[in-house]
């Protein structure tokens, strides 16, 4: 997803490069929890894996213009996953900033708003898991309505923030609500899509055992907690 550029501008972009700034500690954090527990070669491998499904679920899947912003089908549920927190996010900002140098340099303006919105939920979903996903289970034997939860409450995350902009670069209009609410509905129907290819992803996975140990994939994909 992309905020259109001129939703917000002036001053008001002071606010985006700190939420940034403070999304990119945390990811720092949890890249430095990763190197302790799996190494830095695991956290490099799966982020480089992360960048580059980003960087073509940005290019080569469909999406619209809705409203204030962009319908994409991200997969940052499936991204969590299959490669863990820290690396997801890497793959987020990375791919994305990638797509803005080399595709869409008029988005670059709106790079922070964009990386907030994306990452923020990722760590809400990342301590939601921990709630809904008992400590016994492995991230293969998910159950649809666990996906489901997962899913939605990334693709909720995305459409808040990108509300939060909306009416803090617009404000409070009728205008602005309208089309928050037709980008909203647009892209809650990624919630239809997304917990299917986290199970039809996790099913493949489960196939495949000699990934387990991998520094390619996250350790919880296989083992339990």
């Amino acid at each position: 997803m992309h905020i259109e550029p001129g939703l917000v501008d002036g001053g008001k972009f002071l606010l985006s490069y700190a939420t940034a700034a403070g999304a990119g500690a945390f990811t720092l954090k949890l890249a430095l929890e990763t190197i302790r527990e799996g190494g830095a070669l695991s956290l490099l491998a799966r982020s480089i894996a992360t960048t580059a499904l980003v960087f073509c679920f940005f290019e080569v899947f469909p999406h619209y213009p809705v409203g204030v912003s962009e319908v994409h089908l991200i997969l940052g549920s499936t991204l969590f996953l299959l490669f863990g927190a820290a690396p997801a996010a890497i793959g987020l900002a990375l791919g994305l900033l990638f797509q803005g140098l080399l595709f869409a340099p008029f988005d670059l303006p709106q790079y922070g708003m964009n990386v907030t919105t994306l990452l923020v939920p990722l760590f809400a979903l990342s301590a939601l898991s921990r709630r809904i996903i008992p400590a016994k289970t492995p991230y293969v034997e998910l159950s649809y309505g666990q996906a489901l939860a997962m899913s939605t409450a990334y693709q909720a995350g995305i459409v808040t923030w990108v509300a939060f902009w909306a009416v803090y670069g617009q404000g409070f209009t009728a205008e602005t609500l309208a089309s928050i609410a037709t980008f909203g509905a647009a892209y809650m129907l990624v919630v239809v899509v997304e917990p299917l290819a986290d199970l039809a992803v996790l099913a493949v996975a489960k196939t495949l055992h000699r990934l387990r140990g991998s520094v390619l994939v996250d350790r919880r994909l296989y083992d339990a907690a």
